[in-house]
This record gives structure tokens, C-alpha cells and sequence, in this order.
């Protein structure tokens, strides 16, 4: 799985980190803009991509058979 960040719709507001139930350990930004990463401790519960403000966030993880999945979440 990994989390992919738009930098072109990122404002690095921080809507992400403080959101997200493990925010301090997965999100930071950096210039200006949020980064995720232990993506170990990740529940793939959506909330950071559900609640970016600017729709910048992207949860993709494997599908069946290693295919790759988009999780967008819709309000």
C-alpha cells in the first residue's frame, strides 16, 4: 500500500495529520507540503483522503491478485 500526495493540490494545511488516527507518526510536512510515511502503522481507514480539503490525497493499496486499488473516499 502507499499513500500518494498530490504537491500540485497540497497547501500543506495539516488536515491530514491532525485527522488521521496516527497522524503524528505518519504525517509530516515538508515545504509546504504533507508527506506520509510508516506506512506500517496505517489502518487504511481513508480519513486523511476523505478530509484534504483539497482533495491532494490518494490511499492505494494491492488489490486481488497484486492488482492496485484507489481507495477514494466521498464524502
Amino acid at each position: 500500500m502507499r499513500i500518494e500526495v498530490d504537491k500540485n493540490k497540497c497547501t500543506g494545511c495539516g488536515t491530514c495529520k491532525e485527522t488521521c488516527p496516527k497522524g503524528p507518526v505518519i504525517w509530516t510536512i515538508k515545504n509546504g507540503k504533507a508527506e506520509a510515511g510508516n506506512l506500517q502503522f496505517c489502518h487504511l481507514c481513508t480519513i486523511c483522503a476523505s478530509k484534504c480539503p483539497e482533495g491532494a490525497i490518494h490511499v492505494i493499496r494491492d488489490g486481488h491478485y497484486g492488482e492496485k486499488e484507489k481507495v477514494i473516499q466521498e464524502d
